[in-house]
């Protein structure tokens, strides 16, 4: 291991406080402009670097801009010697510029060189800096192979082009970035260092890149190859180093790369090979000693700083404007180190005695016109110089302002204020601000700058008014007039906040603002967004835009969802029963994860649906995951927070853990005989589940032996899960263990368990059987168990079967004790029964013990089978019921007990007794009210049975024929309904029967409005229906109505010449299929409503008339009711009518 150490060995320590006061501090003075319209000098504006660097491939252009009065002429020179640009067809100037353009079809070698420019006018000639014009290219040669041993160090050289800026160089083996180490680094200069070389370092080509970040350029060396020779055995050296290119490092000018580093602003880098010092001083200059170590040894190589520096500019010379006899000077102050020599020129040329230099000061005495030139000051030193020209410029100008005479400003209250007045004049003018014409603005809250410049601090509302700028000299005077009106300040004086809203929701901000109202308001004051979506999400700004000022409050809108799905599911750290599953959190949409779900498909023989695994804490988004072994997995994530859970993540892809032995134990193992057999025993246990196999090819092996012996354990394997085991004795007790298999090996095994072979008949029957405590529906029975090797098997039970009217049931008994009994229930009272008893195995009963004979005692009887309440007379209620049909006994009789329920008191309940052959009663009937509660029950000797309770109904009277108007109406008397026709009237007639039966209202149903509004409804559809019967059998003419003539009600003859017409309602087919249909049902009701006074019998024995209300004016014509039973026939259709749908019509 080779460590390196750095440490300090500064022999001398410099302050350099004023060297940096000076570098940090310039001396600045006011310079009077000059009006373009005023003849001046040239001077230089614009040029390019004094190291040009140029592509190539590029065209090159040389910079050269310069200002002056008449417009300067510009020329060249190139390595001192003048460039004759009409004649050179490669070289032009632009226009009115003296910006230099080469296009070059050679090399752009021809063409480098120091260039520069000079650009004249009648007034002087200004200087450009010396241009340094170079080509940045990297020549392309083909590099020898470097043939070094193995362990040797290598060095190989990068040489990049020339800058500016210094390019960054990096290092490429096989078109890929070449990563540095410890044994392989970098130099600052770009060489690639080896410690040491190793066989493998030969794989590869090698060549070095720079990258220059402003220009955006790439450029890459010729590669070199490295061809190591081998040597059987590489000998351990002690550590020696390998020298940059020279013993000294003189860094020139303040060095600015590097980052901060804690000990006085230095980095190691390179792995502590190089050390970087940040923002040289004089104070970092000194001898550096760095220290190589290994095992074998070390050594040290010191380095001497020496901290040196170009020259920098203190104070740059500014131009003069002077009047005439008048005396002025020129300062040109420089720094560096060693500090630079300055040297004047007057027009490009050097001068000696002409003028009077001080140290860095040019002096002028009483110049006059002959003194305007330009002067150039050139500070220069070993490492660089500074050139600046200045011009001096002898005149007599009136003082003048520059720009317009009058202006108006508007301002913001509070703010600082700015009333610029430029002016010139030579002499050079004195300046005088005022307000109104009056007085002098000086002090306090007013300056006034040499430029012309007046400040207002805090400018107020009674800053408002005119204010007046005034500069003379000798030769004249000038004012300007600036008019000022201050406005108060736009505020936003309720700024939007902060919204956070669910998506679909709506957010809406509020920006209350006050303002000048004289000001133009720009923006709106509020803004409302409705169904809000992610999109929406950001910052919103209210802006109060006057056209003086702008004010801005920024509020942020966070649309709250359900989270984003999680994404870059990858799996790590497999292993046989557990994988590590990690994600990338998705956007929480604003509300916090509150947890993971992780869902998981497996895949065994066929895949499963997506299921919950488990959870975790929202702040984890790696995970291990236990699993079974020998299953595929497929994992997503789903992130949940307060609002819903987000879309699944995208799945993994499938992972299958290893194998492993079963870990779980088949359960519910048991051995009982089975089938036709009993010398078997069948072991079953329940299969495991696939999740459960933990590999391939599951089996189980299962073990058998007699319990209580010393036998071996026996044992198979099968793939099923049951085994049989054959030739056993009888009901012989087994140990039985099982395990499960797979390729892997074999799982835990299971407890033993015991299990018994096959079962046989029982060969005993219980003895001593007898009964006790005999009761009506329950008793003690009592029997002698058998003997325990009789059974043949496991004891399940006894088993009793009583035996009555032929039919038996059984029900069984748990046998513990000496002597075994249990209660018999559910018997029925007064009965004769037989019994018997067995014993039984799981799988076969015994022989039958002998038969007993028991009776049972008398029991109470149960309720009456019905009770019925009957309405015979007006005056009486008949009650009758029926004999229990459970007696339990001999009856004895019946209690009958009865309550009057609508009396004006509460009645004392009244008992009556009847013998067995009895079995109903009357009570009396007070009115039509009168109800009764009655309860009736048995009796035997035991006592009283269950009661039978029951309320009479309301009784109403009985059903009767009454002729009534429309105004009451039936539909149950339509086949009695009479129809009369007298001077085209129509009156129907409708026999209302109504049946009084009982119910439970005590209101008759007939007097109830909705029932009388009922049969108004059907009788009113029945009239229109006979109405538009009519018309249509009436369509085509008028038919006249034979007065005061009696007729018949035989068939007329269609054909009849005195227009006679037949009125008798005609039936449609579908009509007649309907009253024929309902015939047997509706003579049953006529027979039922027929009563002696029925208007039809008043018919039979003369003649009745109606009047022309309605009144009798003729007779009823035909049959009889008797007569009118039988068969007619209707003119107009071949069926016959049923009696009961007979309708009567009159003419």
């Amino acid at each position: 291991m080779l460590q390196l150490f750095w440490r300090s060995a500064i022999a001398v320590m410099v302050t350099l406080d004023k060297f940096a006061l000076y570098a940090l501090v310039w001396h600045l003075t006011w310079a009077m402009e000059i009006p373009p319209d005023v003849l001046q000098p040239p001077i230089i504006i614009k040029q390019s670097l004094k190291d040009h660097i140029v592509e190539p491939r590029d065209p090159i252009v040389v910079e050269c801009e310069a200002t002056g009065n008449p417009q300067p002429a510009f020329t060249w020179t190139r390595n001192g010697k003048y460039i004759n640009v009409p004649r050179d067809p490669q070289v032009s100037m632009r226009r009115r510029s003296g910006t230099l353009e080469i296009f070059f079809w050679g090399r752009p070698d021809d063409y480098e060189g120091e260039y520069q420019c000079s650009a004249t006018n009648e007034y002087g000639t200004a200087l450009s800096n010396t241009i340094n014009l170079r080509s940045r290219s990297w020549p392309k040669e083909v590099l020898e192979p470097v043939t070094v041993f193995v362990g040797e160090p290598l060095i190989l050289p990068c040489h990049p082009p020339v800058g500016p800026p210094k390019p960054d160089t990096f290092w490429m083996n096989s078109c890929k970035n070449f990563q540095f180490y410890r044994r392989v680094s970098k130099a600052e200069n770009g060489d690639l260092y080896f410690s040491y070389v190793l066989a493998d370092d030969a794989l590869t080509n090698y060549c070095c890149t720079a990258r220059f970040p402003n220009a955006n350029i790439i450029q890459r060396s010729s590669p070199v190859i490295i061809q190591v020779l081998t040597m059987r055995m590489v000998a351990e050296k002690a550590p020696s180093f390998m020298y940059p290119t020279g013993r000294s490092i003189t860094n020139n000018g303040p060095i600015s790369t590097g980052i901060s580093f804690p000990w006085r602003g230095r980095s190691w880098r390179t792995f502590n090979k190089r050390i970087r010092i940040k923002a040289v001083t004089l104070g970092d200059s000194g001898e550096y000693v760095c220290t190589a170590s290994n095992k074998m040894g070390y050594t040290e190589h010191a380095i001497t700083v020496t901290v040196k520096a170009a020259p920098f500019w203190l104070e740059k010379p500014s131009n003069l404007i002077m009047s005439r006899e008048t005396n002025g000077r020129m300062v040109c102050r420089s720094d560096g180190i060693p500090r630079p020599k300055v040297q004047w020129f007057i027009n490009g040329e050097p001068f000696e005695g002409m003028l009077k230099v001080s140290g860095d000061t040019l002096i002028f005495n009483a110049v006059n016109v002959d003194s305007t030139a330009v002067y150039q000051c050139n500070a220069s030193n070993q490492y660089g110089y500074l050139l600046a020209n200045a011009f001096v410029s002898v005149m007599d100008m009136r003082a003048r302002i520059l720009g317009p005479q009058s202006q108006e400003f508007k301002v913001i209250e509070g703010t600082m204020t700015y009333l610029h007045c430029p002016y010139f004049g030579s002499p050079t003018p004195d300046l005088k601000w005022s307000k109104g014409a009056v007085g002098s603005l000086e002090g306090g809250r007013f300056k006034v700058f040499k430029n012309g410049t007046l400040e207002i601090r805090r400018t107020k509302l009674d800053d408002e008014g005119t204010y007046f700028c005034v500069v003379s000299n000798v030769l004249g005077r000038e004012e300007k007039q600036i008019v000022l009106d201050v406005k108060e300040p736009a505020q936003i004086v309720r700024a939007p906040y902060n919204v956070a809203v669910l998506r679909g929701g709506e957010a809406k901000f509020d920006c209350q603002v006050t303002f000048d109202l004289t000001i133009i308001l720009k923006d709106g004051e509020s803004l409302t967004i409705i169904n809000v979506n992610k999109k929406d999400e950001g910052y919103y700004s209210c802006t109060v835009r006057t056209e003086l000022e702008e004010h801005t409050a920024t509020a942020r809108l966070r649309v709250m969802d359900h989270p984003e799905p999680p994404t870059e599911l990858v799996l790590s750290e497999p292993s046989e029963r557990s994988v590590r599953l990690t994600w990338r959190p998705g956007d929480s949409n604003h509300s916090p994860i509150k947890e993971y779900l992780i869902q998981v498909k497996e895949e065994w023989w066929f895949p499963s649906g997506w299921k919950n695994l488990t959870t975790y804490p929202g702040n984890l988004n790696s995970v291990v995951l236990q699993l079974s072994p020998y299953l595929s997995y497929q994992f997503r994530v789903i992130a949940v927070n307060a609002l819903g859970q987000s879309p699944p993540s995208h799945s993994t892809e499938y992972f299958q853990t290893g194998g492993a032995v079963p870990d779980a134990i088949p359960k519910n193992i048991r051995g009982v005989g089975s089938g036709l057999w009993r010398n078997n025993l069948e072991i079953t246990w329940e299969p495991l589940d696939e999740r459960d196999w933990n590999g391939p090819k599951l089996r189980y092996v299962v073990w058998w032996r007699r319990r209580d012996s010393r036998e071996e354990w026996k044992n198979i394997t099968t793939m099923w899960w049951w085994h049989t085991i054959y030739d056993t004795d009888t009901f012989t007790a087994y140990e039985i263990k099982l395990q499960a298999m797979n390729a892997f090996g074999y799982g835990p095994e299971s407890p033993v368990v015991i299990g018994y072979s096959g079962e046989d008949y029982p060969l005993e029957a219980p003895l001593n059987l007898g009964v006790s405590d005999i009761e009506s529906t329950k008793l003690t029975v009592h029997w002698e168990p058998v003997s325990r090797n009789s059974i043949m098997g496991e004891l399940k039970e006894y088993k009793v079967r009583p035996t009555i009217n032929q039919k038996t049931y059984s029900k069984g008994f748990a046998a513990t004790g000496p002597r075994l009994s249990g209660e018999l229930t559910g018997l029925i009272p007064y009965s004769n029964y037989k019994m018997y008893i067995v014993v039984a195995n799981n799988r076969y009963e015994g022989p039958t013990s002998s038969t007993i004979a028991f009776q049972t005692p008398e029991g109470v009887p149960s309720a009456p089978r019905s009770f019925k309440i009957q309405h015979r007379h007006l005056d009486s209620i008949y009650v009758e019921w029926e004999r229990p049909a459970e007696p339990n006994g001999i009856l004895t009789g019946y209690i009958l007990r009865y309550q009057l329920l609508n009396a004006t008191r509460e009645e004392r309940v009244r008992e009556e007794q009847f013998p067995p052959n009895r079995t109903y009663f009357t009570v009396p009937r007070y009115d039509r009210y009168t109800r009764y509660k009655f309860s009736v029950a048995a009796m035997t000797q035991v006592g009283m049975g269950e009661m039978y309770t029951e309320e009479s109904p309301h009784f109403t009277s009985d059903s009767k024929y009454v002729w009534q108007t429309i105004r009451r109406c039936t539909p149950m008397c339509f086949t009695n309904s009479a129809m009369y026709m007298s001077n085209h009237h129509i009156f129907i007639y409708v026999c209302i029967s109504v049946h009084k039966a009982y119910s439970t209202d005590q209101v008759d149903i007939v007097t109830q409005g909705w029932f009388i509004g009922l049969m108004c409804a059907i009788a009113l559809l029945v009239l229109i229906m006979l109405v538009v019967f009519f018309i249509k059998r009436t369509r085509g003419g008028k038919y006249p109505v034979r007065d005061k003539k009696d007729f018949t009600m035989e068939p007329i003859d269609d054909k009849d010449q005195e227009g006679s017409f037949d009125y008798r309602y005609v039936l449609y087919e579908e009509d007649i299929r309907q009253l024929q249909r309902r015939r047997g049902s509706v003579e049953g009701i006529v027979r039922r409503m027929e009563s002696d006074d029925s208007l039809v019998d008043y018919g039979e024995g003369g003649e009745g008339e109606f009047d022309e209300d309605g009144s009798f004016i003729g007779e009823y014509t035909g049959t009889s009711k008797r007569q009118g039973k039988a068969e007619q026939v209707y003119h107009d259709s071949s069926e016959t009518t049923s009696p009961g749908n007979t309708i009567y019509t009159l003419a």
